[in-house]
C-alpha cells in the first residue's frame, strides 16, 4: 500500500522539464491525497510552464511510477510555480516569457500630459490598424484608474484563464488586455501606487500575449505612479506623445515627453488630434482648440509630428458596434492607417541599424 511518503518520495526525483530539476529541489510538490480503500493516488503539482508537450510527457511519468509503486489508479493536477522561483532555477542561457517579450516585440507606449485629448482613442486606432497591416499586435489598457479600451472597441467578452495564464481577447485582430475585465458594474479602483505596480506586473507576466510585432501601451495621463513602473520596468519602451492644438495641452504634454527623454524611452513622435473640425457641407475646417500646438510640442522634443488627426465620429456598425474604431475606409480611419504605416516604417529603420 503506497503511503503520502513514499509518493513524495518518487514525486520528489521526477524533474521539472523546463527547469531540469527534480520536484524536490522547486518545491512542485503542493498536495499529496492517498484513498487508501480505493488505492488511489491524487496529487498537485508545479511547474515552470504548464500546457505544453512537455507537461503531457511528465504526466505519463508520473501516472506510470505511481502505478508501477501500486497505485491503482492516479489524479493529477497541475500548477504554475511563482515567478521568482522560475528565476531562481531558470537554466542559464533560457530566456523566460517576459524577456522575450521584451526582445522580440515593440512595446509603444502611448501618453498624454493630460486627460481628455484622445489618447486611448489613438492607442486603439494605432493598434487597430496595425493589425489591418498584417502585424502581430496586443494592447494594453495600463490606464488602471480610467480603463476604457474594452468599451472603445465594443468587447463583450472576458479573458479565460489557461493553465496558470490568461489568455486575452481578440478583437479586431488585436489581443487585448485591461483592468476593465475584473471589475464589476464599472466600479472605480480604489488602490495606492504599490498595488498598481503589482497589477502591471501580473500583465505583463501572467498574460498569454504570444509572439507579438508590437504592444501598445494604453498608459495614464500624466507622470504618476503607473507612468513610472512603465519606464523601470520596460527601459526600451518607445513613445508617443499625444496632444490637442491647444497651447495648454501642449504646454503640459511636453512633461510627459520630458519624463520619458530623462528615463531614456525613445520617443517615435508626437500626434496632434482634435486638429480641427470639417464641416461635410461646406468643407471648411474650425480649427475649434487652436492651431499649432503638435507642431510646436515636436519641434521642441526634437522629434517628428507623425500627423493631425481632425474631430469626426466613427461609422457606427450596430452588427460589429465598436464606438472609437475608425473604418478602413473612414476619412479619419485613412488618416490613422498612414500614422501606423510611419510607425513600421520607424520601426523597421531602427531594427535594421
Amino acid at each position: 500500500m503506497l503511503t503520502e511518503e513514499k509518493v513524495r518520495e518518487i514525486l520528489g526525483e521526477i524533474e521539472d522539464p523546463i527547469l531540469h530539476k527534480p520536484l524536490k529541489e522547486t518545491g512542485g510538490i503542493l498536495e499529496i491525497k492517498v484513498k487508501e480503500e480505493k488505492n488511489h493516488v491524487s496529487v498537485k503539482v508545479a511547474i515552470a510552464k504548464t500546457g505544453t508537450a512537455e507537461q503531457i510527457q511528465m504526466q505519463s511519468n508520473i501516472v506510470n511510477r505511481l502505478k508501477n509503486a501500486g497505485a491503482a489508479t492516479v489524479g493529477i493536477r497541475f500548477a504554475q510555480l511563482p515567478d521568482e522561483v522560475i528565476e531562481r532555477f531558470r537554466p542559464e542561457g533560457i530566456e523566460s516569457e517576459f524577456e522575450k517579450l521584451l526582445k522580440n516585440t515593440a512595446i509603444i507606449a502611448v501618453a498624454s500630459g493630460k486627460g481628455g485629448v484622445g489618447k486611448s482613442t489613438v492607442s486603439v486606432n494605432l493598434a487597430v490598424s496595425l493589425a489591418r497591416m498584417g502585424r502581430k499586435v496586443g494592447l494594453l489598457d495600463a490606464d488602471i484608474y480610467g480603463f476604457s479600451v474594452p468599451d472603445m472597441m465594443g468587447i463583450v467578452d472576458r479573458p479565460v484563464v489557461r493553465g496558470e495564464k490568461i489568455i486575452p481577447v481578440d478583437r479586431f485582430g488585436v489581443k487585448v488586455m485591461s483592468m476593465a475585465f475584473f471589475v464589476e458594474d464599472n466600479s472605480p479602483v480604489i488602490w495606492r501606487g504599490p498595488m498598481l505596480g503589482k497589477m502591471l506586473n501580473n500583465f505583463f507576466r501572467e498574460v498569454e500575449w504570444g509572439d507579438l510585432d508590437y504592444l501598445f501601451l494604453d498608459l495614464p495621463p500624466g507622470t504618476g505612479d503607473v507612468a513610472l513602473d512603465v519606464h523601470q520596468m520596460l527601459p526600451a519602451c518607445k513613445e508617443i506623445i499625444v496632444t490637442t492644438p491647444h497651447p495648454t495641452s501642449a504646454f503640459v504634454a511636453a512633461r510627459a515627453g520630458t519624463m520619458a527623454l530623462k528615463t531614456n524611452h525613445e520617443i517615435l513622435g508626437v500626434i496632434e488630434n482634435m486638429s480641427y473640425f470639417e464641416s461635410r457641407t461646406t468643407g471648411k475646417k474650425e480649427y475649434v482648440f487652436g492651431k499649432g500646438g503638435g507642431k510646436k510640442l515636436a519641434e521642441e522634443l526634437g522629434v517628428p509630428l507623425l500627423g493631425q488627426i481632425p474631430l469626426e465620429q466613427p461609422y457606427w456598425d450596430d452588427e460589429e458596434f465598436a464606438p472609437s474604431v475608425y473604418q478602413i475606409d473612414h476619412p479619419i480611419g485613412k488618416i490613422y492607417f498612414k500614422i501606423a504605416e510611419k510607425i513600421d516604417d520607424l520601426i523597421m529603420e531602427k531594427e535594421k541599424n
